[in-house]
């Protein structure tokens, strides 16, 4: 079944990606990016995530040594006040007016508040997830907690996304390693499908789906790359991404980071760096993706359906500088992927857990 052209489900979203494995032998002519820098020094005076450098409108950054957290500079949120204020004089607000804008269903729009946070990793300019030792990495999680919590306690709040951006491929503004934390008065699309997923089968199961899907996943093991007591990363059978994967709790009930306990933020944290670590040795690059932990909605209501989980989707497809493109039929009428999760999987296992070294401006 898997040599031939297939689609396969993905029961988060309810979408499906086509599967063609006999397109992987075609030859690549397309565009080759270019080879990632791999040089970095422990501190660039230009970078305006460094400790005591400046940020945009003369914001000086503390002298930090561990995690720093900041409002962003650039926020694609505003906060409800500002946020309702704005879209009130706005173009948008004035053509919505409010004895029609309830009736619109073709020009739509709506206010829409937030916080913006960027959370650096460490001072260190050059040291990636995977390069950092595991209590920094700790740390790092125990930061993500600390914001999803402060962030999720307000009122005007209902989802808080944490994400990375790893690498100028992934658009990726600064090269310092860091993350950042959008929290929204409404939850965004993606989590908003898994919502509803979730809540229907568990409806119908009274069993969280990613609980059993991780149990499906174990009697199988082709598609694991790691587990331990708490979590599970695996290349999920509907990923539409080369080398995507899944990092799945196991523990009924932890549907957020901020219920980690510390044995939990450990393991998670060992979890984490098996994936980075393993990604960079593929290409011996510094491995660039988009990852990012989808919780419950901080909406006030319990979420038993809901399991914390966190997605990693790297644009790379066979060399450090061959990418995937989601173009023409992929956004015209469905994802499709030439390698299988299978294969990918397998290759991804095969790589040790030791970081390659990378070269280094001490």
């Amino acid at each position: 079944m898997f040599d031939t052209p297939h689609r396969r489900l993905n029961p988060l979203t309810r979408e499906w990606v086509l599967v063609s494995p006999h397109r992987a032998k075609r030859p690549w002519l397309g565009q080759v990016e270019k080879t990632p820098a791999e040089v970095l020094s422990t501190y660039d005076p230009a970078c305006y995530l460094c400790p005591g450098n400046g940020r945009a409108g003369g914001v000086r950054n503390p002298s930090y040594t561990g995690t720093f957290v900041f409002d962003n500079d650039f926020s694609a949120l505003l906060p409800q006040e500002v946020s309702n204020a704005v879209f009130q004089v706005s173009g948008d607000a004035q053509h919505l007016k409010p004895d029609t804008r309830e009736r619109e269903t073709l020009l739509r729009s709506e206010s829409e508040c937030g916080l913006c946070r960027v959370i650096c990793f460490s001072p260190r300019h050059d040291l990636t997830l995977p390069e950092l030792d595991l209590p920094a990495v700790e740390n790092v999680l125990a930061t993500w907690a600390e914001q999803s919590a402060d962030l999720g306690a307000r009122e005007f709040i209902n989802y808080v996304q944490v994400f990375e951006n790893k690498g100028e491929i992934m658009g990726c503004s600064n090269p310092h390693p860091h993350s950042q934390a959008w929290a929204s008065g409404r939850i965004p699309n993606e989590p908003g499908k898994e919502l509803a997923a979730q809540t229907d089968y568990f409806n119908e199961y009274h069993r969280p789906l990613l609980a059993d899907y991780v149990a499906e996943e174990h009697k199988h093991m082709e598609r694991v790359l790691a587990s331990n007591n708490h979590f599970t990363a695996l290349v999920p059978f509907w990923a539409v991404w080369p080398f995507e994967t899944l990092v799945i709790a196991h523990r009924p009930g932890l549907t957020r980071l901020t219920e980690l306990t510390s044995i939990e933020t450990t393991a998670l944290a060992e979890t984490l760096q098996v994936i980075a670590t393993r990604y960079d040795n593929l290409f011996e690059i510094s491995f660039p993706y988009s990852m990012g932990f989808h919780q419950a909605p901080f909406d006030g209501e319990p979420h038993p359906e809901w399991t914390l989980h966190a997605h990693f989707y790297p644009p790379l497809l066979r060399s450090a500088t061959v990418k995937k493109f989601m173009v023409g039929y992929e956004m015209l009428g469905m994802p499709q992927r030439d390698i299988t999760p299978e294969a990918a999987a397998e290759r991804l296992r095969s790589l040790p857990e030791v970081h390659y070294k990378r070269k280094s401006n001490s």
